[in-house]
C-alpha cells in the first residue's frame, strides 16, 4: 500500500534551485534510501517530506491525502539531534511535553519513559540531564525515542549517524531496524555513505 507520495515537487530559494521535478513513492513498511552529493537537495527533499516545508511546485501525498503541513504521522530525525531540543530543559522535560500533547497524564510519564528509554538501551537517569550533558549517541537514541512517542507511520531520517563514531553508528542502526520491525513504519533513509544505505534500505533513489 503506497503510504507518502512526492510528485514532481521541486524547491527554490530564491534563484537558487534546490530541487527539481523529483518524484518518489514509498510504500508501507518500505525503506527507501536517498542519495546524493552535497548540495543535491536532500536535506530539502527531507524536510519537505516531512511536511516542514512546502514545495513550490507540485505535491506531496500521505495516505493519498495532500500534506499541507507537519503531521504527527511523519517523523523526522536530524543529522544534529542535540541541536534539536531545548538546550534549556531537561531531556524529561522535552519529551513529557510531547506526552502532554498526547493526553498521557502527568503521573504516568516518567514510567512510560523509562519504558521507551529501555527499549533504545538508554538509562533513565540521561532524562534529568540537559542536552549539552550527553552524548552524540545518546541524543540520537533520544531523538528516536521523541519520534516514536507519537506512534508515526513514516520516519525521515536525514543523515542520522554521519555525526557518530563507527560503533555508535552500527549501534543506531540496528536499534533503528529493530523499530521497523516491531512497528512496521516506512523509512526514508537519506545518507551519503553508499555502505549505510545499502545496509537500511530495500531500494535507493540517487537526487
Amino acid at each position: 500500500m503506497l503510504i507518502l507520495e512526492a510528485d514532481r515537487i521541486s524547491k527554490s530559494y530564491g534563484k537558487v534551485a534546490a530541487l527539481t521535478d523529483f518524484s518518489l513513492e514509498i510504500s508501507a513498511g518500505e525503506t527507501v534510501g536517498l542519495t546524493g552529493l552535497s548540495g543535491s537537495g536532500k536535506s530539502t527533499c527531507a524536510r519537505i517530506l516531512a511536511g516542514l516545508e512546502r514545495p513550490n511546485t507540485g505535491v506531496v501525498r500521505y495516505a493519498g491525502k495532500e500534506l499541507t503541513g507537519a503531521n504527527p504521522a511523519i517523523q523526522m530525525i536530524f543529522q544534529d539531534p542535540a541541536g534539536s531540543f531545548n538546550p534549556v530543559r531537561t531531556i524529561y522535560q522535552s519529551l513529557s511535553s510531547v506526552l502532554h500533547l498526547q493526553g498521557v497524564p502527568k503521573s504516568q510519564r516518567r514510567d512510560l519513559l523509562s519504558e521507551h528509554f529501555q527499549n533504545a538501551g538508554l538509562q533513565t537517569e540521561i532524562l534529568s540531564r540537559y542536552p549539552d550533558q550527553i552524548s552524540g549517541g545518546q541524543a540520537q537514541r533520544v531523538a528516536i525515542v521523541r519520534g516514536m512517542l507519537v506512534h508515526p507511520k513514516v520516519m525521515i531520517l536525514d543523515e542520522p549517524t554521519s555525526a557518530l563514531d563507527v560503533s555508535v553508528q552500527a549501534q543506531i542502526l540496528h536499534l533503528l531496524k529493530d523499530i521497523q520491525k516491531e512497528n512496521g513504519m516506512s523509512y526514508v533513509f537519506i545518507s551519503h555513505d553508499p555502505s549505510v544505505v545499502e545496509f537500511m534500505a530495500d531500494r535507493v533513489i540517487s537526487l
